[in-house]
């Protein structure tokens, strides 16, 4: 097949990809995606399910808007619960901002039908995908698909192909640093066919350990438990994880409804950030350069700032302003250092980690009184409201 062109050719169709992809069509700049994986596989991966009052926004302006506020939930805040007691902060209140539920699948049907009907190039399933030459300005993408070799010359190549992807290895090691944190605790998540039995968000310290009950529709619940890392899904029956999820989340005069559970998982928890997102003529957006733990639900929404940062870089670049994608980089990774911060912050306030028991029990004490002095100090109150809803900066 004769060698295709595009502006900018980019390496996975998750949500970062895709919205990339959405907001340069957006500006009049035409792109080519590249996944490995199925268009059913991508629409089915069950990731995070709240979004920033600014990435609401951002997914709204470019069109995306319709589904999300039929469907979406908008939240005016989260419980924080410890001591068997349970204590809301109002974000609406404190900042006058919100944060909606919505599924990240959902967001990437949005995308995928908006792609199709915009008739979009978009390779699924593509095979022995790499990247060449990134260090000039002629870089290109190969790959096969349905039995033919494909070669894409391209301005720039953005990786959006997650942690374990090809882009980031590309990048020489000399040229790259990458940081990373391991939790001891990782989460089991369950899908649950009962619709939610709490209106907002609730993260719960307990002695036995972390838990967490959101929702993803009006019918759908998602709940979460902390485990170690290396437990089996399969040491954990319907019965054993509602068990826990009713002592964990147990507080006088209220109800967890249970139901069907119909998806459930153990996914570990880690941080990571590479320092750098940006070599020769290549970008990263998304897990390709940072992952946070689940805890303060920024994954979705960093790779949506990095998305939202490259969009305008690149759209400026064409309109013969390099100054932006100059400072892409240092600019995405000073927000994501300030994301980790919070994340980890969240992580470490809610979770039982493991030791001697004079360190445990000292721990977990420290940790009531964090959380008590979250709880009642507005000042305190203000700074998780304006991290958690998104900032600004």
């Amino acid at each position: 097949m004769s060698p295709e062109s595009t502006p900018v050719a980019i390496i996975g169709a998750g949500p970062a990809g895709l919205l990339l992809s959405w907001a340069l069509r957006d500006a009049g700049i035409h792109t080519i995606v590249i996944e490995n994986r199925s268009q059913d596989y991508v629409l089915a991966r069950i990731r995070a399910g709240v979004l920033e009052q600014g990435s609401v926004e951002y997914l709204t302006r470019l069109g995306l808007g319709d589904r999300l506020k039929a469907e979406g939930m908008e939240h005016d805040g989260i419980y924080l619960q410890y001591g068997g007691e349970r204590h809301r902060v109002n974000f609406n209140d404190l900042i006058g901002r919100t944060v909606t539920v919505y599924g990240q699948q959902q967001v990437v049907k949005d995308l995928v039908a908006a792609h199709q009907g915009a008739g979009s190039t978009v390779y699924y399933e593509a095979a022995d995908v790499a990247v060449h030459d990134l260090d000039s300005a002629t870089p290109s993408v190969t790959f096969v698909h349905e039995g033919e070799k494909h070669t894409i010359a391209a301005d720039f190549v953005v990786g959006a192909d997650g942690f374990h992807g090809i882009c980031r290895s590309s990048i020489p090691t000399e040229k790259i640093t990458l940081f990373d944190r391991s939790y001891p605790f990782a989460w089991l998540g369950i899908l649950a066919d009962v619709a939610p039995s709490t209106e907002e968000l609730i993260y719960a310290l307990h002695e036995d350990g972390f838990a967490m009950h959101s929702m993803r529709s009006h019918t759908v619940s998602r709940l979460y438990l902390q485990v170690d890392p290396a437990d089996d899904i399969t040491n954990w029956s319907d019965e054993r994880i509602w068990q826990a999820l009713q002592t964990r989340l147990a507080v006088p005069g209220w109800t967890l409804t249970e139901g069907v559970i119909t998806d459930k998982s153990i996914t570990p928890m880690r941080s990571f950030v590479a320092s750098t997102l940006s070599y020769g003529h290549l970008f990263l957006v998304g897990d390709a350069g940072h992952i946070v733990p689940p805890t303060g639900a920024k994954g979705l929404n960093s790779a949506i700032s990095d998305v939202t940062q490259l969009a305008e870089a690149l759209t400026a670049h064409y309109r013969n302003d390099d100054s932006l994608l100059g400072r892409y980089s240092d600019t995405a990774l000073a927000r994501q250092w300030r994301v980790q911060q919070f994340s980890r912050w969240m992580t470490d306030m809610l979770h039982r980690s493991p030791g001697d028991l004079q360190s445990d029990a000292f721990d977990y004490r420290s940790q009531v009184g964090q959380l008590d002095y979250v709880t009642h100090s507005p000042l305190a109150q203000r700074m998780l409201a304006e991290q958690y809803t998104g900032l600004l900066l």
